[in-house]
């Protein structure tokens, strides 16, 4: 067989793909530096994620009410499973990752939520079946050494003690387990119910469920203090929530999955990077490592993925 050039559009499209999930993982970076900054206008790490899911969850309701309005076609089983289920891991991971980025550090918080995949691979054998190949495992170990390298050699965020560091990791542990929960959840719910149904849903439940629990909890979601604090508010809803999404789903359009999420495992690295240039949080070379070998632990992960999925249909 002669092999053929691909056709310009097909690069065109395939280079386009490739840098909406760029942009995809560079805009959820965003979320650490952006918190850090509401923190130190005062908002409570309890209450930042209740508002920015409130706020796109409105913005979602917006957009369906204007352009979309089969996006409210949602039987019983979505709202069980995805608006409660969902919901509830989605309330888990807001106030979960703000605890592990205040305690931890940017780096150190989101190498943590890459231990994610790791889970997913380690639980997607009994839950849906997918093989735990010797590959994955080995990726994984590697995964979870770099996220320990990177909370050991990072700075750890707007607390201080080994108190408040425990917090934090034990934060961006939930987070990671709270995400693999919504992967595989939006494994088995997004072909059946589409993306922007299932993200409306998750969030809205999530709003919901972090509206009662909160209170009961001693710690309602106190608003913003600040003009500046709505605004970095409103960063993160058009930001990671709404406009990261949209990004990657564009990218999953256009090329395939796996090497969309490859390169949306740049978020790491950009929040590092925010982190350190806005707030003087640093990494030593030992941390730099680290999130090295997340970065590609989570990236061979994919491939490996992706070349499953090849041999799977050849």
């Amino acid at each position: 067989m002669i092999a053929t050039a691909r056709p310009p559009a097909a690069r065109a499209t395939r280079l386009a793909g490739y840098l909406f999930a760029l942009a995809a993982g560079a805009t959820w970076g965003t979320t650490g530096p952006l918190s850090t900054a509401l923190y130190r206008e005062g908002a409570a790490i309890t209450g930042i994620g209740f508002w920015r899911i409130l706020l796109g969850t409105l913005g979602l309701v917006a957009y369906g009410a204007l352009f979309h309005r089969d996006l409210f076609r949602i039987d019983r089983a979505a709202l069980l499973l995805v608006g409660a289920g969902g919901g509830a891991v989605v309330a888990l991971f807001e106030v979960a990752y703000q605890f592990g980025i205040a305690g931890a550090g940017v780096a150190g918080a989101a190498a943590l939520l890459y231990i994610a995949p790791v889970l997913v691979a380690l639980l997607a054998k009994p839950l849906l079946g997918e093989a735990l190949t010797p590959p994955r495992l080995a990726l994984a170990v590697v995964v979870m050494l770099g996220a320990a390298l990177t909370v050991r050699g990072g700075s750890h965020g707007t607390a201080e003690g080994s108190v408040r560091l425990a917090a934090g990791v034990a934060g961006g542990l939930l987070a990671a387990a709270s995400y693999a929960g919504s992967t595989l959840l939006a494994r088995f719910a997004v072909p059946r119910y589409g993306a922007l149904r299932v993200l409306l849903l998750e969030i809205a439940g999530g709003t919901l469920i972090l509206g009662i629990v909160l209170p009961l909890a001693g710690h309602p979601p106190a608003p913003p203090p600040t003009v500046g604090g709505w605004i970095y508010v409103a960063a993160l809803v058009l930001g990671p929530v709404l406009g990261a999404n949209v990004l990657f789903f564009a990218g999953v359009r256009r090329i395939d999955a796996a090497p969309t999420a490859v390169a949306a495992t740049i978020e790491p690295v950009v929040g590092a990077l925010l982190a350190l240039l806005l707030f003087d949080q640093h990494l030593s070379g030992l941390g730099w490592l680290g999130l090295a070998m997340v970065v590609c632990g989570v990236a061979g992960g994919y491939l490996e993925e992706a070349q499953e999925g090849q041999g799977r249909t050849t």
